[in-house]
């Protein structure tokens, strides 16, 4: 199924965000590695909440997950994400893709494309680096840089797009330094460079291409169950068309037709009898962002009203008197932000909504 939308704004009240810890701008080099999500004094006056991507791909690491985290400061958000990330010739390389920064600019979030200049062998693979670390004078330039920006994200995100050419350049002669030093090789520099060339001569090149293999990855996961989905009904591809007339490509793990309703759902599958972990239930909530922000929803030229929904099932039987204390608060907190938002949020079969959790309600 094909499911074409429009989003003209996004409209949406977190409840799951974390605390975020402080940290001062002169110490960023020693806690960024540790750290993925803080706020940012830059100095006396000013502060930034950061999340930091330690791959250039959305399926790693739960990067949707710190995102979410920030949503709820008020003052400037930004994400630092790798323009390509190579694991040497034992590993995997992964590279920035356009949806993602269209995905940011979406959610007001301002990202800055970085390169790695450090890193280790790793002790357990050969062939393989690990600890990468970023150019922490280009990521203090860029931070500083921010501070002053008075644009929108979207636009300074394009400014980012318009720059990442010298950014792969300084990612390849990194990557052939770290080579040369810890005696590991990389994956095929001639590779990465036509990669690159392609990618990032300039924006509407990189856009072109990348909103390819958008649309070739979303093929493929649509004819694919992953291990943390428990679906029943069908997967559908997902193109939304922003104000600008920018697209995105996204599945729905499961679509319903019922009437003139459209039923979007994204489902998150625990193993165990327990509910999925919070950052999977983050990743979830990105969607819902998305999903309850949805208009003109059209499949076959029909229109629907969207009906967005996040399914989270056990393996077994779900017992809400297993629940810590932090679990159910959690739990409350969901379905404090699935009223206020206008979405579903479904325990295997039951709506949360209909759930009482104990006495504090």
């Amino acid at each position: 199924m094909d499911v074409s939308a429009k989003i003209t704004g996004i409209k949406y009240s977190p409840y799951l965000c974390n605390d975020l810890k402080v940290f001062d701008m002169r110490d960023i080099g020693d806690y960024l590695p540790k750290r993925t999500t803080f706020l940012l004094n830059i100095n006396q006056y000013a502060q930034i909440a950061v999340s930091l991507w330690v791959s250039a791909k959305r399926s790693r690491s739960y990067p949707n997950s710190r995102i979410y985290n920030c949503l709820k400061y008020q003052g400037k958000k930004v994400t630092i994400i790798p323009l390509y990330k190579d694991e040497g010739i034992g590993g995997d390389r992964d590279y920035l893709q356009w949806d993602t920064i269209s995905l940011m600019s979406l959610l007001g979030v301002y990202t800055i494309i970085s390169y790695y200049v450090k890193a280790v062998p790793n002790p357990r693979k050969p062939n393989k680096i690990t600890g990468q670390k970023f150019d922490m004078d280009y990521i203090k330039e860029e931070l500083k840089a921010l501070l002053s920006y008075q644009s929108d994200a979207l636009h300074w995100n394009l400014l980012q797009m318009d720059n990442i050419y010298k950014v792969g350049q300084k990612a390849l002669n990194s990557y052939k330094k770290i080579s040369e030093q810890l005696g590991i090789e990389m994956h095929s520099e001639k590779a990465a460079r036509t990669k690159i060339e392609t990618l990032l001569k300039n924006k509407d090149t990189f856009m072109h291409s990348s909103r390819q293999l958008a649309q070739m990855a979303q093929q493929r996961e649509i004819v694919t169950i992953q291990p943390k989905e428990n679906v029943s009904g069908k997967k559908a591809a997902l193109n939304i068309k922003n104000y600008l007339g920018g697209y995105y490509f996204f599945t729905c793990d499961e679509v319903e037709l019922s009437g003139d309703n459209i039923f979007l759902i994204e489902s998150k599958h625990s193993k165990e009898d327990k509910l999925p972990s919070l950052d999977d239930i983050k990743e979830g909530l990105i969607r819902m962002i998305l999903f309850t922000n949805l208009k003109n929803v059209m499949v076959e030229n029909k229109e629907y009203s969207p009906v967005a929904v996040l399914k989270l099932t056990t393996k077994g039987e779900f017992l809400l008197n297993t629940l810590s204390k932090i679990k159910l608060t959690q739990l409350k907190l969901l379905k404090k932000e699935a009223k206020e938002n206008g979405f579903h949020v479904f325990i295997n079969n039951t709506n949360l909504q209909e759930i009482s959790l104990l006495n504090n309600e």
